[in-house]
């Protein structure tokens, strides 16, 4: 006599050969259907795939349109608001018999307009007052003097320097007092 353990899963064996074959017959159906079922997502996968892949392509193809877009024109605010500048100069050229006064009130205005422009842009001017800390970061040392001030100080500005935003385009030329 065999001992069955009843908590042991026990296969299910047909009492008839016609059950067994009807059994088979199950089995092989429920796998051919499982089968199709699993082909049907693998394919519809497969689209959502190569779809997701085209749009990621198109995505980035069209952010390199874009930046080289903004490579090629990112001079052109910039170049629109120095045109009034240039307007200016041309009239100036154009009144030959200008008086000096006349002449140098227009330098005076083009001078306006073309600081405003610069600064619209975020170009601004690095100038600093006699006493300042030399900075290195936006400012240039051409010569160290003695001076009647506290030592690594500015003295001088022989040439105003521009920052465009936060970034240095060229440091102020300086004259910086030396330590005592």
């Amino acid at each position: 006599m065999t001992n069955i353990d009843p908590t042991q899963p026990q296969p299910d064996t047909p009492d008839t050969p016609a059950a067994a074959a009807a059994q088979e017959q199950a089995f092989s159906f429920n796998t051919e259907t499982r089968l199709q079922e699993l082909e049907t997502r693998h394919a519809e996968v497969a689209d959502a795939y190569l779809r997701a892949k085209a749009e990621s392509e198109n995505t980035r193809r069209r952010a390199d349109d874009e930046i080289a877009k903004a490579r090629k024109y990112a001079v052109e605010g910039f170049a629109d608001s120095l045109l009034p500048v240039k307007d200016s100069l041309e009239a100036a050229i154009a009144l030959p018999d200008a008086s000096p006064e006349q002449m140098l009130e227009g330098v005076h205005a083009t001078l306006r307009q073309l600081v405003a422009a610069l600064e619209r842009n975020k170009v601004v001017e690095i100038n600093p007052s006699a006493g300042t800390r030399f900075d290195p970061h936006q400012h240039q040392a051409i010569s160290v003097v003695p001076a009647a001030q506290e030592p690594n100080t500015v003295v001088a500005v022989l040439q105003k320097g521009y920052l465009i935003a936060d970034r240095v385009l060229r440091p102020a030329l300086v004259t910086v007092s030396a330590a005592s």
